[in-house]
């Protein structure tokens, strides 16, 4: 049974176990592995993880007494910290241990690279009182240095390209150009960016954007254009934000990123007009104002045409109307979604909160159906898997996404 080391664990699975009657650590190790097979495919079965390291070993301690039994499980896992969750859900549906009724509590999951970094702002507390009874420096000094230490720590790689903490494990990424401006929204909390790192955009930033959803931060020039121009012709961009004309990310303030992130536009609308603004072409826009202001609405239609198939490429089949509409009428006041497949087979039921996560692990999903809104993160991540149908009770105006996006009343 594979054992993780403590330097390879990402998160530590914490649950409180009580059952009525005696029962010990086997009963309840094999239970876990019992219950949970096949719960969540193949990809996170307890056993081909533990073997493949990704799952530690399972501890239990268990007190038995007056003929009940109570105790506490952990699980240490290198897994990210989606997959985690779904592991540590699945613990809370095991409903009997041996011969004994039981019930299995989540009561936390823990960070513990989080641990790392309070250690690291406790010890640099200790650190900057010494200096600063020393009287060698001010104040202002030390806490700068500290601060650009510790954000120092903090930033990673991804295949050789500096990025944030949270990048590889983020559904929403920022691209920006350089080192330079990933430092400076570490700076200010931004954890998910990835940074080019020159004008020739790297293999492993087109594979990582077709997985997320991705705003393109660049500089506020000429050249950030340009590299928004080429970024978008080799992969999937969805947003684009820019610091201000003749700034750059790197020398942004806290208040010019979010109002600059704030007010990023669709690739879609950069694409047609070559402009960072949100009302269209600027006065320095790369070509003539004059070639945007000729017959506007149908260059819009057509473009619109070009980048999302109309919904009438998957067509409403009768079959499908009606098992929308009975399952619909099945999960009213659930907050639950159903994924199925081609055949109409269910290939799982989650709670509308764990939504966007499960698709992203489920094989050729057709369709969702959900009892909530249908908003433009759910048709994302569905288009990504192929999605032909999106169905909930209500839906956001997404006359843009590339498959059918139907309400309740779209199927009555």
């Amino acid at each position: 049974m594979a054992k993780l080391a403590p330097t390879s664990t990402k998160y530590i699975i914490k649950a409180y176990i009580s059952a009525n009657g005696v029962i010990e650590k086997p009963d309840v190790i094999g239970a876990i592995f019992g219950q949970t097979e096949g719960l969540l495919g193949s990809d996170l079965d307890l056993r081909e993880l533990q073997r493949t390291g990704r799952i530690g070993r399972i501890e239990v301690t268990i007190k038995s007494e007056n003929g009940k039994s109570e105790g506490e499980i952990i699980i240490p896992s290198s897994l990210d910290s989606s997959e985690t969750a779904l592991i540590a859900a699945t613990l809370e549906t095991i409903e009997r241990i041996g011969p004994c009724t039981s019930e299995i509590k989540l009561l936390k999951v823990e960070d513990t690279r989080e641990d790392k970094r309070q250690y690291v702002v406790n010890k640099a507390q200790e650190i900057l009182k010494g200096l600063m009874s020393s009287g060698n420096s001010s104040s202002d000094e030390i806490s700068e240095q500290v601060k650009e230490s510790v954000r120092i720590h903090e930033i990673t790689e991804y295949h050789g390209l500096p990025c944030g903490p949270y990048t590889v494990e983020s559904d929403e990424i920022l691209i920006v150009e350089g080192r330079a401006d990933v430092l400076n929204l570490l700076k200010y909390g931004f954890m998910n960016a990835i940074a080019i790192q020159g004008t020739s955009i790297p293999d492993a930033i087109v594979d990582l954007a077709k997985q997320k959803n991705v705003t393109l931060f660049v500089d506020g020039d000429r050249g950030g254009k340009l590299i928004a121009k080429e970024l978008m012709q080799k992969t999937d961009v969805d947003f684009i934000a820019s610091a201000p004309e003749g700034k750059e990310v790197e020398e942004l303030t806290k208040k010019e990123i979010s109002k600059a992130i704030r007010d990023k536009i669709p690739a879609s609308q950069f694409k047609l007009t070559g402009s960072f603004s949100k009302g269209g072409m600027d006065k320095k826009a790369d070509k003539p104002e004059r070639r945007y202001e000729r017959r506007p609405e149908r260059r819009f239609e057509r473009n619109d045409r070009d980048r999302h198939p109309h919904q009438k490429k998957y067509p409403l089949k009768s079959k499908d109307k009606e098992l929308f509409k009975k399952t619909l009428e099945d999960l009213v006041g659930s907050r639950a979604a159903y994924i199925f497949d081609q055949d109409n087979q269910i290939l799982g039921k989650v709670p509308v909160g764990e939504l966007l996560n499960t698709i992203k692990i489920v094989d050729n999903p057709y369709a969702i159906i959900m009892d909530g809104k249908v908003d433009y993160d759910i048709c994302l991540s569905a288009k990504r898997k192929g999605v032909k149908f999106v169905v909930g009770m209500d839906k956001d105006d997404l006359h843009f996404a590339p498959m059918n996006v139907l309400s309740k009343k779209d199927v009555e």
